[in-house]
């Protein structure tokens, strides 16, 4: 696939969205890792490192309607053709027949919807499907081969499993190929064990060669389409959630995470950090050098924040203007203090001059306020918020470039009540207890 600017077409608007998948400009975040796929492209079929375990995953979620209706879809044939075989065989070869299918289809299909139906679905399905499809398969070309020994042909029997296992159970293209290529394979054993014509067995090959054939293409190409529309949806849904200069998350994915894993903080009794930094002096950093300075000023900041948010539950988000946010799960204290100095540390090393700063350091720094708390239940995210925008408003008193953590504050805390450095009303002690 090539670089730069791809279009891609929403399925049944006939409207085009255009996904840029150039590389960042200097300073901005790097691609996510489903714009790097789509980039690089997936001709074997398969993501790189955790993305193919993450498209599994959605892949069987996906498919579980699917699955469940096509597997009471099977049994109905397997009835349906148990009768019409009775209409056509002599009755010593029905209950050999019959015996293969209690014996055989009987529990294949039976723990098929159990585990469909059961909560550890997407961890035992593909490797229920992987066993279960192929062995169905040969019990049906062996019912099939049995019949043909009678003169009765069946063969759409196998053509008809075999379809259904490219389409119809939601098996990845490779492991579809191989229970199929295993049906395949069983069809000539079994042919060869009950000796059927050789006229026979070249027909009835040639039509399963065709079968595997065109299943094979045609399940390729469905499953690449599949894998591009997961990466294309996965892009959209993080260019809706990047601010659009720097690349890191934006204030709306701020806003959503926070609300996310407030109450998991809470039940978990962990402790959360929030470090706001504000660019010092950017207003004059922009009138000195020009909006396009802003800019890319703006975007090597916001690449700096975002190397120092890499665990799971840890974001970096431009949070308004040249302001920026931190959220920290499982950070106390020293932790946030730790992740402060750091930032500090790496706006440092950009080296960043300054030359209008009003500042006796002529190079671009930053102020870090910071909140650390544990969360309770009876208050909400919004004092948290506040408390770090307090302490930001401190560091910036007491003449910026520094870092100021409030975390004892929040007890005594009155959401929506700004202190701006003065001392709280004894009477917001009692307010902040709701809040």
């Amino acid at each position: 696939m090539k670089s730069g600017a791809d279009a891609s077409r929403t399925p049944g608007t006939g409207a085009t969205t255009r996904i840029d998948l150039r590389p960042p400009p200097a300073g901005a975040a790097p691609l996510s890792s489903h714009a790097l796929q789509l980039q690089r492209g997936f001709p074997r079929l398969k993501f790189a490192g955790s993305l193919e375990a993450e498209f599994r995953e959605v892949h069987l979620a996906e498919t579980l309607p699917q699955v469940r209706r096509n597997l009471w879809l099977a049994i109905a044939f397997v009835v349906a053709f148990s009768a019409l075989t009775h209409l056509v065989l002599a009755a010593p070869v029905n209950k050999l027949l019959d015996i293969i299918r209690v014996a055989l289809f009987t529990p294949i299909l039976g723990i098929g919807l159990a585990v469909v139906y059961s909560p550890l679905y997407r961890r035992l399905y593909p490797l229920v499907s992987q066993i279960g499809a192929p062995l169905f398969g040969i019990g049906v070309t062996v019912l099939a081969v049995i019949a043909a020994s009678h003169g009765v042909s069946l063969i759409a029997t196998v053509v008809l499993v075999s379809i259904y296992i490219f389409f119809m159970l939601g098996m990845t293209f490779y492991s579809a190929l191989a229970s199929s290529l295993l049906v395949f394979a069983s069809y000539f054993i079994s042919a060869a064990a009950v000796g059927l014509p050789a006229s026979v067995q070249v027909i009835d090959g040639g039509v399963l060669v065709f079968t595997n054939v065109i299943g094979a293409m045609v399940c390729y190409t469905l499953e690449r389409a599949t894998r591009t529309n997961y990466l294309e949806e996965r892009l959209l849904i993080e260019t809706a959630s990047r601010d659009g200069l720097t690349g890191i998350h934006n204030r709306r994915l701020f806003d959503e995470h926070v609300d996310r894993i407030w109450p998991q903080a809470t039940r978990d009794r962990a402790w959360l950090g929030l470090l706001l930094i504000d660019i010092d002096h950017f207003k004059a950093y922009n009138d000195y050098y020009g909006h396009q300075a802003g800019d890319e000023c703006l975007r090597q900041v916001a690449w700096c924040l975002n190397r120092c948010s890499r665990r799971p539950l840890d974001i970096a988000a431009r949070y308004g203007g040249e302001e920026f946010a931190i959220v920290l799960y499982d950070a106390d204290r020293n932790h946030v203090d730790e992740a402060a100095r750091r930032i500090q540390a790496e706006i440092e090393s950009l080296a960043i001059v300054h030359a209008a700063s009003p500042a006796a350091v002529k190079q671009l720094t930053v102020s870090i306020g910071a909140a650390c708390i544990v969360p309770k239940a009876s208050r909400t995210y919004y004092g948290f918020i506040q408390l770090a925008d307090e302490a930001l408003y401190d560091a910036k008193e007491r003449g910026r470039n520094r870092v100021v953590i409030m975390d004892k504050e929040y007890e005594q805390l009155c959401t929506g009540a700004f202190r701006k450095g003065a001392p709280i009303p004894r009477e917001c002690d009692v307010v902040s207890r709701a809040q």
